[in-house]
């Protein structure tokens, strides 16, 4: 089981730093167009948009939700192994 659990925190920690750095490259547009930033925004667009359809940005500028997807993540994350550490 911890096998399993080790890679659940591999995976994890490998799509948190894809939406961190996602969200750090937004600030340079270049970067963002390049083929990294492409391949990033296919990987990571499709969960954050989930979040954008509910967080507006505030005041118009400041998106929050990227901050809320890295926490529902952590909590599917908690609880995902809670269920594995329970029925098997």
């Amino acid at each position: 089981m911890s096998e399993v659990f080790k890679i659940i925190d591999f995976v994890y920690q490998v799509y948190f730093y894809m939406i961190l750095i996602y969200v750090l490259m937004s600030w340079v547009p270049a970067v963002k167009t390049s083929f990294v930033g492409e391949l990033l925004g296919k990987i990571v667009e499709p969960y954050l948009s989930i979040f954008r359809r509910f967080i507006p940005p505030i005041g118009g500028i400041l998106d929050i939700s990227p901050i809320i997807a890295l926490i529902a993540l952590q909590f599917v994350v908690m609880g995902l192994k809670t269920v594995l550490d329970v029925f098997v």
